[in-house]
């Protein structure tokens, strides 16, 4: 197995790419020498990992108002609203869910995600609305993680795609990768990709469109919008990776959405300290529902689930 695979699955709370930059920087070895993040080690040998020093918390309280489903003194379940941004990076260093929350939670989040992630699990895109957990303690942030990594999170989205999808549902197993030429872009690949699987369930058909129910089985990065234009029906609003078919859709409805139509849902996972089933479901933004609404003529309801 590779160094990097390996060591993710003993430090589940550190992303993989992490953990590349870590081997890069040299401050993970093997036998005292460094290494390339594709090195295979063998039996015997010793692995030192040299945690760096954390930088100084840039990251400042805002007092951002939120949308809390839930909160104990483990984490907090939050509906993001779409257009914020789940952390700082770069062109994004203030006015994140993590402003917010550092005013919220009075600065009671875990550490492990680092100075510029306090308390963060999991992220949902900026133009993605819905459930998200954060951990306010490293406890529940490595109990959270783990079921992450260890697919045992149930994650269900609500989307509108663009045209009518001919199938009532369906799975979709597609790898997924970084683009080849369009480094910001992730793409279906038969090469090195991830393995990555989306089922899905038709909710209402409605005018040139569809609003589909989908579950993510693996956590990759943009897997619904892009498995979902792998099929020919990328989301609505999705000008990444739909923009010819929106176009087209707003030539045949007159509709324009102004971001990509996709909402978390529903999260459902184990609570990692008291070990009790949790279920949220998250009400769709006043974007999301109003797109509905414009999208809806003489089509009917084909399938509602909870």
């Amino acid at each position: 197995m590779r160094l990097d695979v390996w060591l993710r699955t003993r430090f589940p709370a550190v992303s993989r790419g992490a953990i590349q930059r870590l081997i890069e920087e040299g401050h993970i070895r093997v036998d005292g020498n460094t290494v390339k993040p594709t090195h295979t080690p063998r039996a015997g040998q010793s692995i030192s990992v040299f945690w760096p020093e954390a930088r100084p918390i840039e990251a400042k309280p805002e007092d951002i108002p939120l949308e809390i489903l839930f909160e104990d003194e483990s984490l907090v379940v939050i509906n993001k609203p779409p257009g914020l941004v789940v952390h700082p990076a770069a062109g994004h260093d203030e006015h994140t869910l993590v402003n917010a929350l550092l005013h919220h939670c009075a600065g009671q989040l875990s550490g492990i995600g680092g100075a510029a992630r306090p308390g963060i699990v999991h992220r949902l895109d900026k133009d993605t609305s819905g459930c998200l957990v954060v951990a306010k303690t490293d406890a529940a942030h490595l109990g959270l993680s783990t079921q992450f990594a260890g697919r045992e999170v149930n994650k269900i989205y609500q989307a509108i795609l663009c045209g009518e999808l001919p199938r009532e549902a369906g799975e979709i197993h597609a790898a997924i990768a970084r683009h080849p030429t369009h480094r910001k872009r992730m793409a279906v690949t038969d090469g090195d990709g991830r393995d990555a699987h989306t089922s899905y369930q038709v909710v209402e058909r409605l005018r040139a469109s569809t609003l589909v129910q989908a579950v993510i089985h693996t956590g990759r990065t943009h897997q619904i919008r892009v498995h979902f234009q792998h099929l020919g029906y990328p989301l609505l609003g999705d000008d990444t990776y739909g923009n010819r078919q929106n176009i087209r859709l707003r030539e045949v409805t007159g509709y324009t959405a102004e971001r990509q139509m996709l909402h978390a849902f529903q999260l459902s996972f184990q609570h990692p300290v008291l070990g009790k089933k949790m279920k949220f479901d998250a009400p769709l933004p006043p974007d999301f529902t109003a797109a509905l609404d414009a999208l809806r003529g003489s089509r009917t309801t084909a399938k509602r689930t909870a």
